[in-house]
């Protein structure tokens, strides 16, 4: 299994347009999105997109329809060009790479999963799922055994040589996701993988997603609208509007402090309890700090449960060591999950 690989995006810009690198200095000096398609008749897709994606993580990449999510993706892989700006995966820069290693690349280093799940209709299953492997030169015998082990890993087992037309919604997710595993890349691009879905369907499959990632630990760009996925999903977050980024961090960061209303609008109805940590909201340890204890990566939801469960006012709260580093008063774990600064 290879090493996850990390990724450095920097100053990233996408114009579509007849001619643009002549708008690029225009967009960097300010123009909007609405002027340079008023005046020029391009269209700015990307605008100096800068983020830094840590080995074996899941970024998540979100916001509404046209706010540039699948087409920053897609530069990944350069399934798009870029007008400007650098990709630079295990020392490489993307951007730069000549043809013969940008297929090699794609072949060796990322794989991708559509919200259209994009299988071969006249494939079954095992070979949808070796399709990658196939196209790589791997020998039938070795690849359909990598397949048929990823079909068994996704629930697949038995479904082997059926066809798409004869499988769920949620099955066909599966064989995609298996096909992208099988080619054992180490970067993992998911474009609204689970949009498409039922919402019971959509959770079992990031529940198969994040089960997966605790073991091979892949570095996986994650495309959605919807900000419970991000939340549920994503080691960290980065939301788009018009081509730019609004806000990067953590899903608790832009919960507790969303860098502007746009952010704001997008966290007003989440389920604090869930995603706020007792440890980023608890008050100051005093010298009396004891009793019954919860640990500081809990979320207040839990903190809540234990202290309603137990009849306590407040809990001690400890770090990875077992050191006392905080208290916790009901009164501000309800304060805080219901709003609250």
């Amino acid at each position: 299994m290879p090493e996850p690989l990390g990724i450095e995006i920097r100053n990233l810009y996408k114009i579509f347009g007849a001619r643009p690198r002549d708008h690029v200095d225009a967009v960097r000096r300010g123009m909007t999105k609405a002027e340079l398609n008023r005046k020029h008749r391009h269209v700015l897709g990307l605008r100096d997109i800068s983020i830094s994606v840590e080995p074996g993580t899941i970024q998540v990449v979100m916001g509404l329809s046209g706010s540039g999510k699948s087409t920053l993706i897609r530069h990944i892989n350069r399934l798009i060009e870029p007008t400007a700006g650098e990709i630079v995966i295990d020392g490489q820069d993307v951007v730069a790479m000549s043809p013969a290693a940008l297929r090699e690349f794609r072949r060796h280093k990322t794989a991708m999963v559509f919200q259209k799940f994009a299988l071969l209709p006249h494939r079954t299953v095992v070979d949808n799922v070796a399709y990658g492997l196939e196209v790589q030169g791997v020998a039938q015998d070795k690849r359909h055994r990598a397949a048929m082990s990823w079909i068994e890993r996704v629930g697949l087992a038995g479904y082997e040589t059926r066809y798409p037309n004869q499988l769920s919604g949620g099955m066909q997710q599966r064989v995609g996701l298996a096909r992208a595993l099988a080619n054992d890349a180490p970067i993992l691009l998911m474009d609204e993988a689970y949009s498409a879905l039922d919402p019971l369907i959509r959770y079992d499959m990031q529940t198969v997603l994040l089960d997966l990632q605790k073991e091979f630990r892949k570095t996986i760009i994650f495309i959605t609208h919807d900000f419970d996925e991000a939340l549920r999903i994503g080691d960290r977050i980065a939301l788009l509007r018009d081509g730019s980024i609004v806000q990067e961090g953590t899903g608790q960061e832009m919960v507790l402090h969303p860098a502007d209303d746009y952010v704001s609008s997008f966290v007003q109805h989440v389920d604090r309890a869930k995603v706020v940590r007792v440890a980023s909201v608890m008050q100051p340890v005093t010298a009396d700090a004891q009793g019954p204890a919860i640990h500081g990566q809990a979320n207040l939801g839990e903190a809540i449960r234990m202290m309603s469960a137990q009849g306590l006012d407040r809990l001690t709260v400890l770090d990875q060591t077992g050191r006392a580093i905080g208290l916790m008063p009901m009164t501000r774990a309800v304060a805080v999950a219901a709003g609250a600064s």
